[in-house]
């Protein structure tokens, strides 16, 4: 076989590989990742202040609990699926976040999936932010993503960052807007 020949092939298989093997899901992961922008923060101007906290939720243990337990704390809201390849993306800088940020913002990593297939994914991730389960119907205090998006909303319940694309929240830009909106509250 010629080298041009072998080459080819090598490239073709590599190619392939990220349409019908783990490895393609993973590689469009990362390379999401790497092309993952800071979100847009919402003008001063352009802030809508959410029309109030009553929701009804799910948590990790299936209880019931209302987002109005979070009334005046800074909020960080994220609509994910485990299937999703952009929420899949976004999760690591999410994970980031918590970690530095879950003494002072009140985190909400939204689904509406089924428990057994999330707590799979967040185990096989090693992911430890706690997952909120939405209620289907339940009407919410702003407009819920169809599959992915997230907001950030300061302890006045103005809405700062409201977004439906895939980010890097691991940004300065992110946490200089945490760190600003946690510092008065």
């Amino acid at each position: 076989m010629k080298r041009k020949t072998f080459f080819t092939l090598i490239i073709m298989a590599f190619v392939l590989s990220f349409f019908v093997t783990p490895v393609g899901y993973w590689g469009k992961v990362w390379l999401m990742r790497l092309f993952a922008s800071p979100p847009e923060i919402v003008a001063v101007d352009e802030r809508i202040k959410i029309d109030g906290y009553d929701w009804k939720l799910k948590d990790a243990n299936w209880d019931f609990f209302n987002l109005n337990e979070s009334k005046g704390k800074v909020l960080f809201i994220h609509f994910w699926a485990s299937w999703n390849t952009p929420s899949a993306a976004e999760l690591n800088g999410i994970q980031t976040l918590y970690d530095a940020y879950s003494d002072r913002v009140d985190f909400y990593i939204v689904t509406n999936e089924e428990r057994e297939p999330v707590e799979e994914f967040m185990a096989k991730n090693k992911y430890t932010f706690p997952v909120t389960y939405r209620i289907v119907g339940e009407g919410a205090p702003f407009e819920i993503p169809k599959i992915q998006g997230t907001y950030i909303i300061d302890d006045n319940g103005e809405i700062i960052v409201n977004s439906q694309e895939t980010h890097d929240w691991d940004s300065a830009t992110v946490t200089q807007l945490l760190d600003s909106i946690t510092a008065k509250s």
